[in-house]
């Protein structure tokens, strides 16, 4: 149970990061950029099914958010 709560945790915090990063342009060869890249594909696989089952809201994006209050919810469950 540990391992999957700090896994929770992790991811969590990633989809913060991702959400920070999307404010500021990265050069794709800067290690910036290496670390958005990283962020983006672990985050993606979550966040694009989400993101296409919501409405457009103009400019944007609610998925990371309903993808943290989901993740909340899972871990007041489980952990």
């Amino acid at each position: 149970m540990f391992i999957i709560c700090n896994a929770l945790a992790i991811f969590t915090f990633l989809v913060y990061a991702r959400v920070i990063l999307s404010w500021f342009p990265a050069s794709p060869n800067g290690i910036f950029g290496q670390i958005s890249r990283i962020v983006y594909q672990v985050t993606d696989p979550v966040l694009l099914p989400v993101r296409r089952a919501l409405p457009l809201v103009g400019p944007l994006d609610l998925s990371p958010i309903v993808v943290v209050i989901g993740l909340s919810i899972l871990q007041n469950v489980i952990c």
